[in-house]
């Protein structure tokens, strides 16, 4: 058995009638007491499991987390279906069962709430999936040994079949899923080797419905009877309703309710077009006492000025005397990074749908943080626990906006819901579309960020000490609190300097501002930022030292060797020492991010001022690898994503209002821009790790290394601009 995993009676459960269904408990959980209640249609038996084995042979796997793209429901069915040894062409996933309340199972065993994000998915999930899929196993072994009358040990399983090679019998698993079901649960089963469909490339399973255009989003939820909302924001952050004259919009066709609500203005109406009619006659007045006001400029002038006093501000590293190492330094370098404000540019804008329910409300959406939207609707609405389900749908990208703590989104949905309900005395379901725009002026943001940081080296190049101030607003803790004490955010400064590279003496300085700007976790979370200021400075002190890039970084990274690994991987195949066509210059990146490593080389040139990314050699370490194609598309993926903040990402503020709206005036990376892209997959034993998010970043980092080259002058704001 897996460390830390116990599976018993009350977390396996497994019902007759109706095939073999199955489930195994979190190290602390109990799965059978807490299970959620058996949909309206669905088989007898689906009470919390992991596992669903029919009649007819096909095993659909309940994947907890949420898919948004990523290919996480085929990763983790690989895992499941790799322990049980079916056939992969029987296998099929679906989300969880909408339950009232938060089964354990269903947790995300790293956070203790059921929640997709960190890259965690696959690192959590590992040994709940095979402990499930190797139990299964055994019972329907166990199954055909009573059936046949023979020994255990003769029996083997090959593709959802179970072999008895003595006498040439076989049974597949769902002709056996009934007698296996009234088996008691055999204790201690060890998963057997990964190797069936782990390492292997599978097809994904949502394939055939994304090239059809038949996977079903939150917009496409139609429920009878169903309203189309959208909501009339303020332009500043902060800012409230003062006053409304919605004649007009109430004149407008198909309009049902117009409703002050806390978000803004909500009109309710038959179709989005006519809600998107009536909003734009609203006249609202606004109140901005208490909005944010700044511009950016203001901002960054505020930031220096936060890093220059260092309060409100807390020490989140302390280690050795760096005062005394920066004293003694041959010489010390300084460097300030400005990075700023991001949207998260999801191509699926956010919608949800909620409907009252014989007493209980229902929310269809994609969720990344369902818990908490449970929890907003109960306060909203006041209802029990009991009477709120929340329905998965799978999302069409998030980057981290779909996991509000706050539940913004969702809150507002039922808001609306509830405003409607009251006014009209009806109970009609209502879907909150939000358009572009209004993601754009009214969403949350990757945090702007300052970072300062003061390096010392020795006579021979060595680092010896690092100061490094990080000025950035915390959307885990929110701003600062009178009386609170401010303590260390690990998703503002995980990932920094001193904390990546061997560096005696450090100290990290976190200042949370008091800004008005909603911010989010975005993409790597922390990651997206220390990786830039961490290797572009890097550079920065091989040159001050007189040392290749590379060989500078790997002289600092004895003390973490899988970084090594990868960089040296990367460096190798891109070709690094070696001449390079005129005009051309490469840069490099390494990060440890969620557990995995990810070097990046980007090969960089000039054309009418501006740079072209030809090229970009990645390396990644996740540990067992259980998709190779899933973990290149996330890589190559990753990078896009990643040249779009260092080629186009920028939010900018004039008077508190967002100056962009949508993608003409924000564009994202187009074809033409993708460069050429090789993935070297690190051959590892460790556990696996996560890779929807850690090969987002280096690449930033590397292409302004390169830019650097080219130009000579380093790289210290974001997004990259020359002159």
């Amino acid at each position: 058995m897996e460390p830390g995993l116990s599976v018993d009676r009350r977390g396996f459960v497994a019902l007759a009638g109706a095939g073999l269904t199955l489930g195994c408990a979190a190290p602390d959980a109990s799965a059978a007491a807490d299970a959620p209640p058996t949909p309206a249609g669905a088989p007898a038996g689906l009470v919390q499991p992991f596992l669903r084995l029919s009649p007819d042979g096909r095993v659909t796997v309940i994947v907890k987390h949420l898919e948004m793209g990523q290919g996480i429901a085929t990763g983790l069915a690989t895992i499941l279906a790799d322990a049980l040894d079916c056939d992969w062409a029987q296998v099929r996933t679906e989300p969880p069962p909408p339950a009232p309340v938060d089964p354990p199972v269903y947790r995300n065993t790293l956070f203790g709430f059921q929640a997709t994000g960190g890259s965690t998915s696959i690192a959590n999930s590992w040994a709940q999936l095979r402990a499930a899929g190797a139990t299964a196993r055994a019972m329907l072994l166990q199954a055909a040994a009573a059936r046949w009358q023979v020994p255990l040990p003769e029996l083997a399983t090959a593709r959802g079949r179970v072999l008895h090679a003595a006498s040439g019998r076989n049974a597949g698993y769902g002709e056996l899923a009934a007698e296996a079901a009234v088996l008691p649960v055999p204790p201690g089963i060890e998963p057997p080797a990964p190797g069936r469909h782990v390492g292997r490339v599978q097809r994904r399973l949502e394939v055939r419905d994304l090239v059809r255009g038949a996977q079903r989003y939150g917009i496409d939820v139609q429920r009878p009877g169903q309203r189309i909302a959208l909501i009339q924001r303020p332009p500043r952050f902060g800012a409230t309703v003062r006053a409304v004259d919605e004649r007009e919009a109430r004149a407008k066709p198909g309009v049902r309710g117009v409703h002050v609500v806390p978000h803004g203005v909500a009109v309710v109406a038959d179709t989005a077009w006519q809600a998107m009619q009536a909003r734009r006659a609203l006249r609202v007045e606004w109140d901005d006492s208490k909005a944010e006001s700044r511009s950016s400029a203001e901002l960054r002038a505020e930031f220096r000025r936060l890093a220059d006093a260092g309060e409100p501000g807390v020490d989140a590293l302390v280690r050795g005397d760096v005062r005394a190492a920066l004293a003694g330094a041959a010489r010390v370098v300084e460097a300030e990074f400005e990075q700023p404000y991001l949207a998260h540019q999801a191509m699926e804008p956010l919608a949800a749908t909620a409907q009252m329910i014989d007493g209980r409300c229902h929310v269809w959406a994609a969720s990344q943080n369902p818990q908490a939207d449970h929890a907003a609707v109960m306060r909203i609405l006041g209802l029990k626990a009991e009477q709120v389900l929340i329905h998965g749908l799978p999302a069409g990208g998030s980057f981290g906006r779909r996991a509000t703590f706050d539940a913004d989104w969702i809150s507002a949905t039922v808001q609306v819901l509830k405003a409607h309900g009251e006014a009209t005395g009806t109970a009609v379901p209502v879907q909150l579309l939000w358009t572009r725009d209004d993601e754009f002026a009214a969403g949350y943001f990757r945090p702007m960020n300052l970072h300062r940081l003061r390096v010392g080296l020795a006579a021979d190049g060595r680092i010896v000490g690092c100061e490094q101030t990080i000025v950035a607003q915390s959307f885990l803790f929110g701003a600062p609190k009178p009386g609170v004490a401010l303590r260390p955010d690990p998703t503002v400064t995980d990932g920094h300097f001193a904390g990546r590279y061997d560096v005696p003496a450090a100290r990290l300085r976190w200042v949370n501002p008091t800004v008005g700007v909603p911010v989010q976790m975005y993409r790597s979370l922390s990651h997206n930022h220390t990786t830039v200021s961490k290797d572009v400075l890097m550079d920065d002190l091989a040159r001050a030292a007189g040392r290749d890039a590379l060989a500078y970084r790997l002289a600092h990274l004895q003390g973490h060797a899988r970084q090594a690994a990868v960089l040296r991987a990367a460096a190798e195949r891109a070709g690094w020492g070696r001449s390079l066509p005129p005009g051309r210059a490469l840069g490099l990146a390494v990060q440890e991010a969620h557990r995995s490593y990810v070097a990046q080389v980007a090969q960089v040139r000039l054309e009418a001022g501006r740079p072209v990314v030809e090229r970009v050699v990645c390396a990644v370490d996740c540990g067992l690898v259980i998709n190779p194609d899933l973990v290149r598309a996330q890589m190559e993926s990753g990078i896009a994503f990643g040249l779009n903040v260092a080629l186009h990402g920028d939010v900018t503020l004039d008077g508190g209002r967002v100056q962009q709206h949508n993608f003409d005036d924000a564009p994202v990376l187009r074809l033409h821009e993708m460069p050429a892209v090789e993935v070297i997959l690190v051959d590892s034993r460790e556990a696996p790790t996560g890779v929807g998010e850690p090969g987002s970043v280096p690449v930033i980092a590397a292409v302004a290394n390169a830019l650097a080259a080219l130009t000579g002058r380093p790289v210290r704001r974001l997004p990259l601009r020359l002159g």
